[in-house]
């Protein structure tokens, strides 16, 4: 009969993501800014907008902001903005949420997986090489979990093939990545568009939904701010086909409470991953999350790879649940196999890392109030569910 490791019961009820907690010290400060917000009563483009979308500007060393309403519609306009025929074909990560391929579907692109690399779990650019063809528009670069994939590698890709990069980074806000030569790159500031998600569980997390397009291009910024109003030149008159995507100005004023305090809440991500690797270190039949040696990681996830053998991951996941560990799989069904998507024509063993990663990946609870004594909690837990799971 095995043994339950010590401590039997976690030192404090342990979240996934716990943002109660981390509100709790800006409650004033966010009341404040409701507040403001209500009695100014600009709720649709309020002053709050555009000063939310310079300051993200000056955090990500000063690309065009456009906010809109969610990261979803982010994708979508980025996408719009390139302006490629029906059925061009958009290069996307085998393993990554559903939105980075629906917000091609929906505009009549076809959008075409790439398997990922088994270590970082970023699109592999010679699976991008491969998949690249005359019909292709774009490639679409997912910072999964909180660290870029291959910019250098992806963008020249691009530039040779004459496409565009796009990159998807809701989870990686703040991330860097050194090329070879030059100072370092800011995720989504190296493609032509990147996108960001303000969703409550994202690093910097609204109170609704609420997204963000990045460029560097002054006049493709001004075409997005068109597409995501309507595709208004100025009230009422329309130049193009657009989008009602908006950020509602109390999102903005309240990320404007928030965006100050990112940098610490990430150093506070980055030590509790730290605190995992050191404890979960050698353990047989689990690895730790990979870094890609050129980029930051700022742990939207910390994601471990249980081995892959039948039902073991899910055994693991209710051990843990059981001692009050809650985890979540990210991602459990690849898209290539999701039914909505079964126009596209793939079958099961076309993106092998893609689908083994979604029989085995696992992300542990991390967010910036979880403490040295939870952490230690946690990782005895899983020590003890990979070594003696029964």
């Amino acid at each position: 009969m095995p043994v339950s490791p010590l401590p039997a019961a976690p030192p404090a009820p342990i979240q996934l993501l716990d943002l109660a907690a981390q509100h709790a010290p800006l409650e004033a400060e966010l009341a404040a800014a409701a507040a403001a917000c209500l009695h100014e009563a600009a709720f649709i483009q309020g002053p709050a907008v555009g000063q939310f979308a310079q300051e993200l500007g000056h955090y990500l060393g000063g690309p065009h902001v456009v906010p809109c309403a969610n990261g979803t519609d982010a994708l979508q306009l980025a996408l719009m903005s390139l302006n490629l025929p029906a059925g061009a074909e958009v290069i996307v990560p085998a393993f990554t949420y559903v939105a980075t391929l629906e917000a091609a579907a929906v505009l009549g692109l076809r959008p075409v997986p790439a398997d990922v690399r088994p270590d970082t779990f970023n699109l592999d650019p010679a699976a991008v090489a491969a998949a690249l063809t005359p019909r292709t528009g774009a490639i679409v670069a997912v910072h999964l979990f909180g660290q870029c994939a291959d910019l250098q590698a992806l963008r020249q890709l691009a530039n040779q093939h004459g496409v565009a990069l796009i990159e998807d980074n809701a989870q990686a806000i703040g991330a860097t990545f050194q090329p070879a030569t030059g100072p370092a790159w800011v995720a989504g500031t190296v493609g032509e568009v990147g996108t960001t998600s303000f969703f409550p569980s994202k690093n910097l997390g609204g109170f609704g939904d609420g997204g963000a397009l990045f460029t560097r291009d002054a006049n493709r910024a001004e075409y997005l701010r068109q597409l995501a109003n309507h595709g208004q030149s100025r009230k009422y008159h329309h130049r193009h086909v657009g989008l009602n995507s908006r950020l509602d100005t109390l999102q903005a004023a309240l990320l404007r409470v928030k965006l100050p305090h990112l940098p610490a809440w990430t150093a506070a991500r980055q030590r509790v991953a730290a605190r995992y690797d050191a404890l979960l270190a050698d353990l047989p039949g689990l690895a730790e999350p990979a870094r890609e040696a050129r980029s930051t990681h700022v742990f939207h996830q910390y994601t471990l790879t249980v081995a892959d053998e039948p039902g073991r991951r899910d055994a693991l996941q209710a051990f843990l649940a059981a001692r009050g560990v809650p985890t979540a799989v990210y991602y459990p069904l690849p898209n290539h196999l999701q039914p909505a998507y079964g126009y596209l024509g793939y079958r099961a063993g076309q993106f092998p890392v893609a689908e083994r990663l979604c029989r085995t990946v696992l992300s542990l609870p991390i967010h910036p109030t979880l403490t040295d004594e939870q952490v230690a909690y946690v990782a005895a837990q899983v020590r003890a569910g990979v070594v003696n799971p029964g």
